[in-house]
C-alpha cells in the first residue's frame, strides 16, 4: 500500500486525517492544508459494520438435505438434476427454428414460425386428418401448439360457436388450454385451426409406457412381459400408478363438471411434462363429430361422459398390464387377474367401477383413491420444499445481474461526456471499487478468485452497507476509504448520467 511501502517520507514526516469517510494523507510540506480540513470527532465505541442479512443465502435447509431421496415415497418425482435438464431440454425445444426448405405458409393470422411437431388421425374411430404445429405468436410473442384440422367445414357456426366458449373456459393444471379457433385458407384447403398452450417437451403416455425403448413398435409388449408379470418387473410402482390416476381423474372431472365430455381419452391425447399429466386437444372432437340435429344435447353429453369413464377404466387397465393388448375384450378377464395379484384391492376395485355398464360418475372415484390422496400429497410438498430451497439459491442473481450491467456501462466508458469521463469523479471511484472487486490478487501477485468474495461485495453495494471498503488506485498512489453507501450514492447518479444521455 501507499502509506505501507512509501519509503520517501519517514514516519515522522507523514501523517493521516480522514474527512468523509475518505483518508488523506499528508507530509510536513503540505501542514497549510491542515487547517482547511475540518477535524472528524471520534466516537468513544466502535459499532461493528452492519452486515445484511436478507441477501445472504444462508445454506440448505436441514429438512431438505435429509430428504432420503431414494424412498418409494418419492421415486415418481424428479430431483434438482433432472429438473435442470428438463429446464434446458425444453428452453431447447422451445428455440427451435422452422425448417429452411418447407412449404408451410410464413404467417397463419397472428401466428409465424411455423415448426411441424407431427400428422396423424385424431382418433382410432374419426379418420379426420390433423396436423400439429409450434408457432410464435405476433402479438405477444409467446409459442402456442396449433392443431390443423385438414379440410374441414363447419356446419352451424353459432352452436359451434357456443361449445367452444364452454372449452375455452376450461382452467385446470391438468388440462391444455384452448386459447381461440379460426379458419384458414393458408394451406390451399379450408382448415380449422386450434390454438393450445405449448408445453415443450411433452411426452405422450403412448411414448413413456407403452413403446418399446429397443425397436420402437407399439404392442408389442405382450410377449416381452408375459413371463416378467409374476415377479413383477417392468410394471409400476402403485404409488406412480396412483398418482396418474389422481391427475387423470381430476382432468376429466373437469371437463365433466363444465358440462363436457373428454371423447378422447387414450395414450395418444395424454401427454407428460416431467411428472404433469395432461389431456391434450381437448374439443376437438365436438368439432369433427358434431351433429346439429342433436334433438337432445343433455342426453348426448351423458352418453359420452359415460363412454369417457370406460375410456379411463381401460386406459389405468392397460397401465397397470403396461400392454395395450391387455384392453381387448377377450384379455381384459385375464387382464384384471393379473392386477388382483399384483396391485391392491383398491385400484383393482376402481378399475371394475369404471368398466361396468351401470351409470357411473367421475366424482365416485375419490373414495375409491382414499388416503392415498394424502401419501401423494406429502410427497408433492416434499418437492416443493426441496424447489423452494433450490429457488432461495438463484434468487439474487437477477438483482446482481442488474448491478453488473450499471458497473459494465460505467467503467472506462469513452467519450460520454469528455474522453476522462470515466476517469474522474464518481465513475473513478466504481473503478478503483470493479478493481477491488473482480482484479484482487494474492501476496505473489496471482489473480484472487473468489466467487464468495464477489457475491458479498456486489450485495453490500446493492443494499448500501455503512461497511467500510478500502480502494487502492493501480500505481499504489492513491488510497480512498469509502463505505459501500457512498459507492452505490456514485453508482447511481453515474448511471443517471448515462440514461439521460441516451435521450
Amino acid at each position: 500500500m501507499a502509506y505501507s511501502s512509501d519509503t520517501t517520507h519517514s514516519s515522522d514526516s507523514v501523517y493521516m486525517n480522514t474527512m468523509g469517510g475518505t483518508t488523506y494523507f499528508f507530509s510536513s510540506q503540505t501542514e497549510t492544508l491542515e487547517a482547511t480540513i475540518p477535524e472528524e470527532p471520534v466516537a468513544a465505541t466502535t459499532e461493528p459494520p452492519a452486515i445484511d442479512l436478507k441477501h445472504t443465502y444462508p445454506g440448505p435447509a436441514s429438512h431438505v438435505t435429509k430428504i432420503q431421496t431414494t424412498n418409494p415415497l418419492f421415486s415418481s418425482f424428479l430431483t434438482i438434476d433432472e429438473v435442470k435438464q428438463q429446464l434446458l431440454k425444453r428452453n431447447e425445444i422451445t428455440n427451435t427454428l422452422p425448417p429452411t426448405n418447407t412449404s408451410l405458409p410464413t404467417e397463419l393470422d397472428n401466428y409465424h414460425s411455423l415448426v411441424p411437431l407431427e400428422t396423424n388421425t385424431i382418433g382410432q374411430k374419426i379418420p379426420q386428418i390433423a396436423s400439429t404445429f409450434k408457432a410464435t405468436n405476433s402479438v405477444d410473442g409467446m409459442r402456442y401448439c396449433l392443431r390443423r384440422l385438414h379440410g374441414c367445414r363447419l356446419q352451424s357456426l353459432k352452436t359451434f360457436m357456443q361449445v367452444l366458449e364452454k372449452w375455452k373456459k376450461l382452467q385446470s393444471s391438468n388440462i391444455v388450454k384452448l386459447r381461440e379457433v379460426f379458419t384458414s385458407k393458408a394451406f390451399g384447403d379450408h382448415s380449422l385451426i386450434l390454438v393450445y398452450d405449448y408445453h415443450a417437451g411433452a411426452e405422450t403416455l403412448l411414448n413413456r409406457y407403452f413403446r418399446n425403448p429397443e425397436t420402437g413398435a407399439v404392442g408389442s409388449f405382450s410377449d416381452r412381459y408375459a413371463s416378467s408379470r409374476s415377479n413383477n418387473k417392468n410394471l409400476l410402482y402403485e404409488n406412480e400408478l396412483w398418482w396418474i390416476i389422481m391427475q387423470l381423474t381430476a382432468a376429466v372431472r373437469v371437463v365433466h363438471t363444465n358440462g363436457l365430455a373428454c371423447r378422447t381419452l387414450d395414450p395418444t391425447k395424454v401427454i407428460f411434462s416431467g411428472k404433469r399429466l395432461r389431456l391434450s386437444f381437448l374439443g376437438v372432437s365436438d368439432i369433427v363429430l358434431f351433429d346439429p340435429n342433436e334433438s337432445s344435447p343433455f342426453n348426448v353429453i351423458t352418453h359420452h361422459q359415460q363412454e369417457d369413464l370406460t375410456s379411463l377404466g381401460k386406459l389405468i387397465l392397460a397401465l397397470a398390464c403396461k400392454n395395450l393388448q391387455s384392453i381387448q375384450r377377450d384379455r381384459i378377464q385375464s387382464s384384471i387377474e393379473m392386477v388382483s395379484r399384483v396391485y391392491s384391492n383398491d385400484l383393482r376395485h376402481l378399475i371394475l367401477y369404471l368398466l361396468s355398464t351401470n351409470e357411473r360418475s367421475i366424482s365416485e372415484c375419490m373414495p375409491m383413491i382414499g388416503a392415498r390422496f394424502y401419501v401423494q400429497i406429502d410427497a408433492l410438498q416434499t418437492q416443493t420444499d426441496i424447489l423452494e430451497d433450490e429457488l432461495s439459491k438463484e434468487m439474487e442473481n437477477g438483482r446482481l445481474y442488474r448491478l453488473l450491467v450499471k458497473l459494465g456501462s460505467i467503467n472506462e466508458r469513452p467519450g460520454l461526456v469528455d474522453m476522462s469521463w470515466s476517469e474522474t469523479g464518481d465513475r473513478y471511484m466504481l473503478k478503483l471499487f470493479r478493481d477491488y472487486v473482480f482484479h484482487t490478487v494474492t501476496a505473489e501477485g496471482k489473480p484472487w478468485l473468489c466467487n464468495a468474495h464477489i457475491v458479498q461485495c456486489l450485495n453490500k453495494l446493492d443494499a448500501g452497507s455503512d461497511e467500510k471498503v478500502q480502494l487502492v488506485s493501480r500505481d499504489e498512489q492513491s488510497v480512498l476509504v469509502v463505505t459501500y453507501n457512498e459507492l452505490k450514492n456514485c453508482l447511481d447518479r453515474a448511471f443517471q448520467e448515462l440514461l439521460d444521455a441516451s435521450y
